[in-house]
């Protein structure tokens, strides 16, 4: 039987790894902290081993799959080590240019290697390639057509707090990333924001209870555009993907955009301390329930009027089996694992799974990890 290494536990580990072990799969977790790895198992039993790259490249077989949920920087050594071993490699981040580079090597060796199968990404993709598809199928297709894709993802805190966030790690990564400017699509012309608070914009959600957020873009949002398959011919009016707050987060943040704008010298320590201040004041408690809303919405319009309009929603919350964004994330990885093990993926570097069979299948089995997720009609 294949093993899967599942390297690291962290705060969004939990879920998922007890579903694979509760599935009866033969696992093995890595971890520098041992006390955490009997935390997560709650009473199941698995190997534990202590996590080194030496360690696991002694013990990894061909056809084992290898989870890393250690910091994004590792995973392209993780990746290599799995490839040399001809094992297969999942993780939820991002695919960085490494390990992209990795893709005819992998293809060669017939292992696959997997990313962006977590909440955002990974569910979002899902979701925008489920919507894509319905539209190619919806009969509604038409060269005079114009599109507009939004994604809005963000994690927020289930009781609101006057900062309108609160943070489950150190807040540094969080400054650092609205320190990167944004690139989308805003009314047919390309958008680039340099500092993603000054793109801003207010967000209706058409929730069973409809809410209001802030959301504004972040990343390059552009190469999504290939990566879900969008018709080249086909008119782009907006195409965003970005990040959702709670309405009123830009105003209770105004002092944290001050600083960030700040870059004359020792900038970085005082940022340093903005960030333990941060996490004194706004960090959970514990036990204290997170919440996750998505929204992806592809919309098409012919001659000003809408001819399909379809959004996928979620909205989950924190609870007994652990935060929503945990839930969510590993959840959503450890489907990517059982599709590797079935042989479901191919060779090579891949995101999240267009194949239609799998995205339907993976958003039914997600279902059961948010309080709420459908997918609306908004022309019906």
């Amino acid at each position: 039987m294949a093993q899967i290494h599942w390297c690291g536990t962290g705060l969004s580990s939990g879920p998922g790894l007890r579903r694979l072990i509760d599935a009866g799969r033969a696992v093995t977790i890595w971890t520098i902290e041992r006390a955490q790895a009997e935390a997560i198992l709650a009473g199941r039993h698995a190997h534990v081993a202590d996590y080194s790259a030496e360690a696991l490249d002694a013990t990894l077989r061909p056809g084992d799959v290898v989870v890393s949920m250690l910091p994004p920087d590792l995973h392209a050594t993780v990746a290599r080590i799995a490839l040399r071993r001809g094992a297969h490699f999942a993780c939820s981040s991002y695919l960085s240019p490494e390990l992209r580079a990795l893709d005819p090597v992998a293809r060669k060796a017939g292992v696959a290697l997997v990313g962006e199968v977590g909440l955002d990404p990974g569910i979002d993709h899902l979701m925008a390639h489920d919507l894509i598809a319905e539209y190619r199928a919806s009969g509604t297709v038409a060269p005079g057509n114009t599109l507009s894709f939004t994604s809005y993802c963000g994690g927020i805190p289930a009781q609101p707090n006057a900062f309108r966030y609160k943070f489950s790690w150190s807040p540094l990564g969080v400054l650092r990333a609205l320190k990167s400017p944004s690139h989308s699509i805003r009314h047919f012309s390309e958008l680039r924001v340099q500092r993603p608070w000054r793109a801003v914009s207010r967000y209706d959600m058409p929730l069973p209870q409809p809410e209001t957020f802030e959301v504004y873009p972040n990343r390059d949002s552009l190469p999504f555009i290939a990566e879900y398959r969008l018709d080249p011919e086909w008119r782009i009016e907006d195409f965003v993907r970005g990040t959702i707050r709670l309405l009123g987060w830009a105003e209770a943040w105004q002092p944290v955009f001050d600083a960030l704008e700040d870059e004359s010298e020792g900038a970085e320590r005082r940022l340093a301390q903005l960030a333990e201040k941060l996490w004194r004041e706004n960090s959970y408690a514990p036990g204290e329930p997170d919440r996750v809303v998505l929204a992806v919405t592809l919309q098409a319009k012919r001659d000003g009027r809408a001819v399909f309009h379809r959004s996928w929603l979620l909205d989950a919350t924190g609870d007994a089996r652990g935060s929503a964004m945990a839930r969510l994330v590993s959840g959503t990885l450890s489907l990517a694992v059982e599709a590797i093990l079935a042989h479901d993926v191919p060779a090579g570097v891949h995101a999240a799974p267009h194949d239609p069979k799998l995205v339907k299948g993976w958003l039914a089995a997600l279902e059961t990890q948010a309080q709420y997720l459908a997918k609306v009609d908004h022309l019906r």
